[in-house]
């Protein structure tokens, strides 16, 4: 049995790592300052401390000092848009909050280091279909930060923290904030066509996304420790590939009983108008393949969605 940090425990992506790695019979503790989060997501099973992980006095004698078996950074503001509000905020919750983690993880003798990096990175990309080693130009303030991150990352590997940084492309799944209006393509159509009947498209419908289930995303993340190859390197980690607006918005209507009305508007600060990744550096170092396809996690989402209250 292994012993993990998960940061972010209580959102959407971390809540879905910890419950995986408790299945596996781990034991994890997490960090959650809950602006986003909710406390009823994260695993009951797992040790919960409410902090920022920027916040300093969280590694003074308050999350337990254990040679953790790897820590998994997941917390973060995760809004392109949003970043444009408080860059500062931006910057410390996504950058400062893995400097300190990485000193922690150093300071304790943990060695391994997973960290939720984004697509974001790459900004306006010079092919639609994106490498590793593709140009880094971020267009938000969040991809900066998550770049800046991942340069952190590389300056630890020198002290034998060995890091993987996953550039997550578009997540979407069961368990999505589905209040948040400014995050996830995917889950704000969702919640508008359910709500309102109808869906507000801000930006180009001939623009394209690589929408990725949380199953897989999840699998992603406990491939990297199953296989210590993949420490020192950035993988994307992409779904369904190119996929239009238009695809996504015509494959979200097919699920409404109701007809469903489309308006355009103007886009949002920092968009890129097409990206989608290359997975091939994935497949190598972590066998990774997506298994759920977007008509199938798009379904999946619907019904959990649609179950209301009490959701499964």
């Amino acid at each position: 049995m292994g012993c993990y940090l998960v940061t972010g425990i209580a959102g959407f992506i971390g809540a879905a790592v910890a419950e995986a790695l408790l299945e596996r019979g781990h034991e994890v503790t997490g960090v959650d300052n809950l602006s986003t989060g909710r406390r009823e997501r994260a695993p009951a099973r797992a040790l919960l401390f409410q902090a920022d992980c920027q916040d300093g006095r969280l590694y003074e004698g308050i999350l337990p000092r254990r040679p953790y078996d790897a820590i998994l950074h997941i917390a973060g503001q995760s809004s392109g848009e949003i970043s444009f509000d408080d860059p500062v905020y931006d910057l410390r919750t996504n950058t400062e909050s893995t400097l300190r983690l990485l000193r922690f993880a150093l300071d304790v003798g943990c060695r391994r280091f997973l960290y939720a990096s984004s697509m974001s990175v790459y900004g306006t990309p010079e092919t639609p279909l994106v490498t590793e080693d593709a140009p880094a130009r971020p267009r938000s303030f969040y991809g900066v930060g998550k770049l800046a991150s991942e340069h952190y990352l590389r300056l630890y590997e020198e002290y034998g923290v060995r890091s993987t940084a996953l550039r997550l492309f578009n997540v979407y799944g069961e368990g999505q904030n589905m209040d948040n209006m400014r995050q996830g393509m995917v889950s704000i159509y969702l919640a508008m066509m359910a709500r309102d009947g109808r869906i507000l498209v801000r930006g180009s419908p001939d623009r394209f996304r690589d929408f990725v289930h949380i199953r897989d995303v999840t699998d992603a993340f406990l491939a990297c420790l199953d296989h210590p190859e993949s420490a020192g390197r950035v993988v994307n980690i992409g779904g369904s590939g190119r996929v239009f607006v238009r695809e996504l918005v015509d494959k979200l209507r097919a699920l409404s009983p109701a007809p469903v009305e489309v308006e355009y508007a103007q886009g949002t600060p920092g968009d890129v108008f097409g990206i989608a990744a290359d997975r091939s550096l994935a497949a190598a170092c972590l066998g990774y393949a997506p298994r759920v396809t977007l008509d199938q996690g798009l379904a999946r989402m619907y019904a959990w969605h649609t179950a209301g209250p009490g959701k499964p």
